[in-house]
């Protein structure tokens, strides 16, 4: 079997996703090509894992000081350049198109009668099981015709419906060599502005920020460390942090409910992805939620206490093959095998 793999590279959950099955596809000897929208290719990092991957504009969304920028989305829509990926990618050898929201492979799939296989957390929010917040009907048959498919499969943390499978985490949960640091704090808010940032976390002195940014270099200001985006370090701070703040993206909130840290969420305005993870975190108790940068909000959020452990999946090798064999349409097998390890009763329902 061939497979072409379609990626969304607006943000880094998808591409960390991507990795995971990446990995998995390798040891298991499938042939894979990736092809990857939504950011300029010298954007990408840490891509050795996808080979001579291809890259495309695709389409994106804007955003300034924290909040989805409408005005400007709409001025850099280049819908034309989108018909022409689609129209020129060829897609004819391959078996099966494996689709993270992204728009190109997969109308170049429903174009040419490709299957077309979604998995994606954009998907979770077509089943009315998932809670959702700020989206309406519109924005429901939105999602559906972005990256239209054959199967759709929802990533959650929990199993909302049949076709609602958990997150993979690759990475263990650290051991007592690996305890939290009890004044390390980890936080990510790309879409914020890094000044603002700062202002807000000089309020803590006793802290120390280690503060991942798409305009950060290596530097430390006092207690604020600033780190340029590598994955392998913000692994390593992930780690031993006590807790995050952050955005509120699907796959780092994964990441931290897999290693125990706490979370304060700011999630981005007006992108209702984000608003729904927020919300069904803070219904879960699994995170804290402040919709500004809030001095106050981030002080209690400190002084709250840590959070167990999920055990999420680390291994896709039960999805792979379901993909290899063909019997897409058997899914309640696959979301029992795969939910099956996972003491999700642990959570608060949402």
């Amino acid at each position: 079997m061939k497979i072409l793999y379609g990626v969304q590279g607006t943000g880094n959950g998808h591409t960390t996703r991507a990795r995971i099955m990446a990995e998995c596809f390798a040891r298991l000897g499938v042939e894979v090509d990736y092809l990857f929208s939504g950011r300029p290719r010298d954007k990408y990092f840490d891509m050795e894992a996808f080979g001579d991957y291809q890259s495309c504009e695709g389409l994106s969304f804007s955003t300034q000081s924290g909040q989805i920028n409408k005005l400007d989305t709409l001025k850099k829509l280049k819908l034309g350049q989108l018909y022409k990926d689609v129209r020129h990618l060829d897609v004819s050898s391959y078996n099966l198109i494996f689709n993270d929201f992204e728009p190109i492979t997969a109308w170049a799939g429903k174009l040419a009668k490709v299957p077309v296989i979604a998995m994606s957390h954009q998907a979770s929010f077509l089943f009315p099981e998932v809670p959702v917040e700020g989206a309406g009907f519109l924005k429901r048959k939105l999602l559906k015709s972005f990256a239209p498919a054959n199967i759709h499969l929802g990533v959650h943390w929990q199993p909302f419906a049949k076709n609602i499978i958990p997150p993979f985490i690759p990475y263990q949960v650290p051991d007592k060599l690996c305890q939290s640091v009890t004044n390390k704090v980890l936080v990510y808010l790309p879409f914020e502005e890094l000044s603002k940032i700062i202002e807000l976390l000089q309020d803590f002195p006793d802290k120390e920020f280690y503060c991942y940014h798409p305009d950060a270099q290596n530097q430390s200001l006092s207690n604020i460390h600033l780190r340029a985006p590598s994955r392998d370090g913000f692994l390593k701070d992930l780690a031993n942090t006590s807790g995050i703040v952050a955005n509120a993206g699907f796959e780092l909130s994964s990441e931290a409910m897999k290693f125990g840290k706490k979370l304060l969420l700011k999630p981005l305005s007006g992108q209702f992805e984000q608003l729904s993870n927020a919300l069904t975190l803070e219904n879960m108790g699994r995170a804290k939620v402040m919709h500004y940068l809030s001095s106050n909000a981030l002080e209690e959020f400190l002084e709250s206490p840590m959070v167990d452990a999920v055990d999420f999946p680390s291994d896709p090798t039960p999805l792979v093959e379901w993909l290899v064999s063909g019997h897409w349409f058997d899914i309640e097998k696959l979301h029992h095998q795969l939910w099956q390890s996972v003491n999700y009763k642990m959570l608060k329902a949402a």
